[in-house]
């Protein structure tokens, strides 16, 4: 599984990263554009690999690929333009993720038992994309991927710090 010293490290420069991107100043419109940009040029790159290795629907991979590195290589070059897209993105992505949860609650509410909190998470997630997509206040918007990336980062760091502890428990 490799070092546990490497969750370790990479754990603690997530907690860093949400610690920066917390402070919230034009550094952290760059810390995400960056962030964004390299998500879609490890997207495109993988693209690449998995047209490398499916048989059918090559071309589409490649395609996307294609499209993920320039996006990629557009968000370095306008960060404060991908900064404001990327908040809009969250805010309807919220919008449509929470009806969609509920309609999934309604659906599952026979074989689920906690089929009630997927519809107050989708009821959530409604409010708070309305709120952040308000055309009166974009700030709104920024202010929601701002908290969405530091706490995803808080998440992730906190995760791989459990796992470095836990590969060392099992490898020594």
């Amino acid at each position: 599984m490799g070092p546990w010293w490497l969750f370790l490290i990479t754990g603690i420069v997530w907690l860093v990263f949400a610690f920066f991107v917390l402070s919230f100043d034009l550094t952290t419109v760059w810390a995400i554009a960056v962030f964004a940009g390299a998500m879609f040029i490890a997207g495109g790159m993988m693209q690449f690999l998995i047209a490398s290795q499916v048989d059918s629907w090559k071309w589409l991979h490649v395609v996307l690929g294609i499209v993920a590195i320039i996006a990629g290589l557009m968000a370095f070059v306008w960060p404060g333009q991908t900064f404001l897209v990327l908040a809009a993105i969250i805010a309807w992505y919220l919008l449509f993720d929470g009806i969609f949860n509920i309609v999934l609650a309604i659906m599952t509410r026979e074989v689920y038992d906690l089929w009630w909190l997927t519809l107050l998470l989708g009821i959530a997630e409604i409010f708070i994309g309305f709120w952040a997509i308000s055309y009166e206040n974009p700030g709104r918007s920024v202010v929601l991927l701002v908290v969405w990336v530091a706490a995803t980062a808080i998440a992730r760091g906190i995760g791989d710090i459990f796992l470095a502890f836990r590969v060392k428990k099992l490898q020594g």
